[in-house]
């Protein structure tokens, strides 16, 4: 076997997402399975450069890793030629310059989302890319899950018939922080520091729309802080000034029409933290992150309505599960792959800096609609 090695600057790796989903269960990942496979006895080898502003951080993180690269000294970084990529999955409003850093520095991109904090710096970052000819993606996590793919599986194979509606349930307690620690850093509820369900999530529906159902041309939404007060990280009382919650109505070209609610201010009462139920002429699915259930018509039950009554039906049992017919790997995993392919064998790779101005796109509109209290058309994007 021949081993290429591709040197990834991973900006952010520090935090949960950046840690967990990129540099543990995707780099390392691959490194442990010996590689990507590229065919023809040749394997490509990530090499990862941590880069972040916690020198202590940093440093422990690759020991724990047995790496031996990690920089405080982003300009650094991208000054060495022997750098190929830049990854950058800090907060989103630092994300904007550092990626403007390495386009010039002429890195390939790959980045989490939003890529800006406005759909202007977003197209700015796509235009820069392009006149710099360089290589970039976006993640886009969510359509490369088990239950997404089984999904794609049925829309592929015809059996909706026509879809007439999606319905999508995200969200679950983010607790204050006053008696119980917050599962999610508090920047995440404070407006002026890019935080908000809005702008986190919209990018992601975004894109699970326009990859399976088609492109999204109207937005109507309503956005609410439901938590007004929460507790930091070191259990200081701070306003929450960003959006905790929001619901969504979205009009597809297809003329289907998707509704999803967003909240951190929900208890989960369902499968899976998010499922979406899809409707359609020959039949229904309810897919989540792992499973999707079926029911066609053929096989549609006529419930009866009344309410004098305690319901003797099993509904969910009336539903089959898909079958896996597949061995499903990380999503994150999944797309890195893709990725690095498209880098080093040109192979087409679709989710780029154009993808991800839409989702800030969806996002911005979204609360601009909440503000004026009206639907929104969503213009398609052009650079």
């Amino acid at each position: 076997m021949t081993r290429r090695t591709v040197r990834i600057a991973m900006n952010g790796v520090t935090g949960r997402m950046g840690y967990r989903q990129h540099l543990v269960r995707s780099i390392l990942a691959i490194r442990e399975q010996g590689g990507l496979d590229l065919g023809d006895g040749e394997v490509l080898w990530p090499e990862p450069v941590l880069v972040g502003r916690r020198a202590h951080a940093l440093e422990e993180l690759a020991a724990q890793h047995g790496l031996t690269e990690w920089s405080t000294d982003l300009d650094a970084v991208l000054a060495d030629e022997s750098i190929d990529i830049y990854f950058d999955a800090q907060v989103t409003s630092a994300r904007v310059e550092a990626i403007k850093k390495a386009i010039a520095a002429g890195k390939h991109i790959y980045t989490e989302k939003p890529t800006a904090t406005d759909v202007e710096g977003a197209l700015e970052l796509a235009r820069l890319a392009r006149d710099a000819g360089i290589k970039h993606g976006v993640v886009q996590d969510k359509i490369f899950l088990p239950g997404l793919l089984k999904l794609k599986r049925l829309i592929d194979g015809g059996f909706f018939g026509e879809i007439l509606s999606v319905r999508g349930e995200f969200g679950y307690w983010v607790f204050e922080g006053d008696w119980q620690e917050a599962q999610r850093p508090s920047w995440n509820y404070r407006a002026e520091d890019g935080g908000g369900i809005v702008v986190d999530m919209f990018p992601h529906w975004e894109y699970v729309l326009h990859e399976l159902f088609g492109q999204v041309k109207t937005v109507q939404a309503h956005v609410q802080t439901h938590i007004p007060q929460r507790w930091d990280e070191q259990g200081k009382p701070y306003a929450a000034t960003a959006d905790d919650a929001a619901y969504g109505i979205f009009q597809l070209a297809s003329g289907a029409v998707a509704q999803i609610n967003s909240s951190w201010a929900v208890r989960v009462n369902r499968d899976e933290l998010v499922e979406f139920q899809v409707d359609g002429t020959h039949g229904s699915a309810v897919a989540g992150l792992r499973n999707c259930r079926v029911q066609h018509r053929s096989a549609t039950p006529k419930p009866v309505w009344n309410p004098d009554l305690p319901v003797t039906e099993p509904f969910r049992d009336q539903w089959q599960e898909v079958p896996d017919n597949a061995v499903f790997d990380n999503g994150f995993k999944a797309q890195w792959e893709l990725f690095l392919r498209h880098i080093v064998l040109d192979e087409p790779y679709t989710w780029d800096l154009m993808a991800g101005a839409r989702g800030v796109q969806l996002a911005e509109l979204g609360l601009k609609s909440s503000a004026e209290g009206r639907r929104l058309d969503v213009p398609e994007l052009t650079l």
